[in-house]
């Protein structure tokens, strides 16, 4: 018996749309850049979308279908590169969003990509390991027509893990016939994974976060108060890390709400309390916070790592932070944006505060395609070097043009893509 197709399309749209938000920042960028209209128009459109419904079988003999999606942005610069989410909310729209914040952030920090995005309609909550073993592997092999370590490399996302990934590597290479671990990453270190992966992207939050207030003379680190919306992957590898390092975390959430205390919380503890029971809930020393007013606590500095969208122009007047590094993708609207500096609060813009974690991915693809690989010092001393650089030349495109971090960023990134554009010429 074939059940009746997913009903995560009516997930509830309860945020701004992503893809608007994309879009305008780029509009606001392109018009400080001369660049040849052309180059700009062709930039706004997505290189190819692609869409599937599949079966999976679930464990009681039911076929269900899902809706996937995979966007390749852009491919000037190199193949493709960019996770895959699997959640309830995912939009042909977010995808699209993510999928161009990946080309300009890729652009942004150097590295020989352009953006991807893929995610399906599923909450993987709800499903056996087994399911989401036969769902991945399944809407792997409709990717295979556009997946190659050469032309389109996933990695995980929000609710997809490296054990998946080692799933998605593994159909590719079943389907081609040898062992294939550069098509994706993310993956487990005994198939090719790299040391350092998991804790990148949370860990080159903290390294900008660092980078930004030594430049605005807050070096006291047990005076800097830290907020962290999310306690995912992004978000609890950043308390972790700012917590090793002396910084105060005063408040963090998760789906469930938010934990707070104004003494600084025992992150250790907090961690450990989560791994035992998957939830803020419940956490003991805190008091609890909804996620609507952890955005709003007192701090020196909100890490929002979350979802897109969850700074708007309603918040935006609220928040006490003196700087906010942002974690997620896309978690400021361009209203909030302007309302933001408006207030003087200082930004390190997604695109370069979370490129930890595609700036390691390609280590870890680099590392597969020569069969070499490096240590975690190694690692973490690259990773530095690269998002440190990246800062610096954002902040001089700041300093120049007189604009925002956001602003400097997005125009960094797309110059080099147009610049790139422009010197390949348009095909035929």
């Amino acid at each position: 018996m074939v059940v009746a197709l997913n009903n995560a399309h009516a997930a509830i749209d309860t945020i701004p749309n992503a893809y608007q938000t994309a879009l305008a920042q780029y509009d606001r960028a392109v018009q400080r850049l001369n660049l040849d209209e052309n180059v700009i128009e062709y930039m706004r459109w997505p290189r190819r979308e692609f869409t599937v419904n599949f079966p999976v079988k679930r464990d009681n003999g039911k076929i269900e279908m899902f809706t996937g999606y995979r966007v390749h942005h852009s491919t000037v610069m190199g193949p493709s590169k960019g996770g895959i989410r699997y959640s309830l909310d995912v939009t042909l729209d977010e995808v699209r969003a993510l999928a161009m914040w990946m080309t300009w952030k890729c652009a942004l920090v150097q590295l020989p990509y352009g953006g991807a995005k893929g995610g399906v309609l599923v909450d993987p909550k709800t499903m056996s390991l087994g399911e989401l073993e036969r769902l991945t592997r399944r809407y792997a092999s409709e990717l295979i027509p556009l997946m190659s370590p050469h032309s389109d490399i996933p990695a995980p996302d929000m609710g997809t893990t490296a054990q998946m990934m080692a799933w998605i590597m593994d159909t590719y290479s079943m389907t081609v016939g040898y062992s294939v671990p550069a098509v994706v990453t993310g993956k487990p270190v005994n198939v090719g994974g790299s040391l350092g992966r998991k804790e990148a992207t949370g860990r080159g939050v903290i390294i900008c976060m660092m980078e930004a207030l030594k430049r605005r003379g807050m070096a006291n680190r047990g005076d800097i108060r830290v907020v962290i919306q999310g306690f995912g992957n992004v978000g609890s590898h950043a308390a972790a890390y700012a917590h090793e390092l002396g910084f105060k975390i005063v408040g963090v959430s998760d789906v469930s709400g938010g934990i707070y205390n104004p003494r600084g919380l025992d992150i250790p503890a907090v961690l450990a309390y989560v791994a035992e029971t998957g939830t803020l809930t419940g956490c003991p020393n805190a008091d609890r916070v909804t996620n609507a007013e952890l955005l709003t606590l007192p701090c020196e500095v909100l890490i929002p790592a979350a979802m897109e969208g969850q700074i708007t122009k309603h918040n935006a007047p609220q928040i006490q932070a003196q700087m906010i590094v942002e974690g997620a993708n896309g978690p400021t609207t361009p209203e909030a944006d302007d309302i933001l500096n408006e207030r003087g609060i200082f930004l390190v813009p997604d695109i370069l505060a979370n490129a930890g974690g595609v700036i390691v991915s390609y280590f870890e693809w680099v590392q597969d395609l020569q069969a070499f690989f490096w240590d975690e010092e190694e690692i973490y001393r690259q990773l530095q070097r690269i998002l440190l650089r990246s800062y610096d030349m954002t902040a001089r495109t700041a300093e120049d043009y007189h604009v925002d971090m956001r602003m400097a960023a997005q125009m960094t990134a797309i110059r080099r893509v147009g610049e790139a554009l422009m010197t390949r010429g348009f095909y035929p």
